[in-house]
């Protein structure tokens, strides 16, 4: 089996304006990247569907979804755009994009887990994690893993699954979302005080929130995870990992100030896959959150699909 690698051309049409970091060249390079370096060749590339709305409807409320998609479906094909807050703004490609991206993350839960594939990767856009139960926030409009995780147990019928974040900010929107539910354990790092400005007290005894000091380098990132995500997660015995990989707590991202490079996402992912394989058959689903300077995204990309795809 080989590591599955969800896209689609429609995460490319939603676009926020010029300027905006979250853009669809993130997409463009981590493909050209793959393709410059051969690891391409090492992926089984699938179309991201369209999700089904009773999929999302388990992470988000009826109300939200019923109006995100009415103030999505109706923006014209001009450069007409919706502002739903400060930093999150749709134009008429948002609702086919943000369809596909919860819709690879569902359909790639379903192809790990039917045997399909090893492990996978949705690179896609926009990213999911500041998404909560009922509000756009920080880029984000439904929450992509905390989607797939609910799928892997409400639909699918799993009874324990993990949600590993190492984006450089907290995923205060899958928290609100599983905070509370036993049947999942989230661990994540994110660097403290920075927006969304949350994470520092867990909501729900079923959180392992790490707050990373700003400019701290990988070596003590290291440090921090084996001592908390570890044992948590091996106790835990989770039987699907899914991951909100971000890489903005890289270096050279200005959108944060932590000091990660490409060898720490390896690190880390060579540390989720020592739990896969011990407790989840190895089942990973992983999903692009943040990344914003293009070729530490693509480098570091590279870097966690090397570890998945075991080359």
């Amino acid at each position: 089996m080989t590591t599955a690698f969800y896209s689609h051309p429609d995460c490319r049409g939603h676009d926020m304006g010029h300027g905006h970091p979250e853009c669809p060249q993130r997409l463009d390079a981590i493909d050209d990247y793959l393709l410059a370096t051969g690891l391409d060749i090492a992926l089984e590339r699938f179309e991201a569907p369209l999700v089904d709305l009773t999929d999302v409807a388990n992470a988000h409320t009826s109300g939200y979804v019923a109006e995100l998609r009415d103030a999505l479906e109706h923006l014209g094909g001009d450069d007409s755009r919706h502002a739903f807050d400060p930093d999150t703004c749709a134009n008429a490609g948002t609702w086919a994009a943000v369809q596909r991206a919860a819709g690879a993350a569902v359909a790639a839960t379903d192809a790990v887990l039917d045997g399909r594939a090893s492990n996978a990767f949705c690179s896609v856009r926009p990213p999911g994690h500041h998404a909560t139960r009922s509000e756009t926030m920080g880029f984000c409009f439904f929450n992509n893993v905390a989607i797939a995780a609910r799928h892997a147990l409400d639909v699918r019928g799993l009874e324990r699954v993990a949600i590993v974040d190492f984006d450089v900010h907290h995923g205060n929107g899958t928290e609100d979302i599983i905070a509370g539910d036993e049947r999942v354990l989230m661990v994540s790092i994110f660097q403290d005080r920075l927006y969304p400005f949350s994470g520092g007290v867990p909501l729900g005894e079923n959180m392992v929130n790490v707050p990373i000091p700003a400019y701290t380098r990988g070596a003590e990132v290291r440090e921090l995870i084996e001592a908390n995500w570890m044992p948590r997660l091996d106790a835990f015995r989770p039987q699907m990992i899914f991951v909100s990989a971000g890489f903005d707590a890289h270096r050279e991202d200005d959108l944060g100030q932590l000091g990660l490079v490409e060898a720490d996402y390896e690190w880390m992912t060579l540390r989720i896959k020592a739990i896969a394989d011990r407790h989840a058959k190895g089942r990973i689903v992983s999903c692009l959150e943040g990344g914003y300077n293009l070729g530490a995204l693509a480098r570091s990309v590279a870097a966690h699909l090397r570890v998945l795809a075991g080359v």
